[in-house]
């Protein structure tokens, strides 16, 4: 089994999941999700992007989305 390469950002971010999941519950929408871990990420002082931009590529098409 090999060694986790960031094992202190892992564990913070981790931490941060079970932080919003304790204190919000199960069921609510990504969205929410998302405002929560950004919270607890800024506390944390762990950096991050909310949304960055997806190209995509489908049918000979090309589209701009968030991800």
């Amino acid at each position: 089994m090999s060694e986790i390469r960031f094992k202190e950002e892992s564990y913070q971010i981790i931490g941060a999941c079970f932080e919003v999941y304790n204190q919000m519950g199960a069921g609510f929408l990504e969205a929410v999700c998302q405002a929560c871990l950004t919270i607890d990420f800024d506390l944390r002082t762990l950096p991050g992007i909310a949304q960055s931009e997806l190209t995509l590529q489908y049918k000979g098409k090309l589209d701009r989305a968030l991800g």
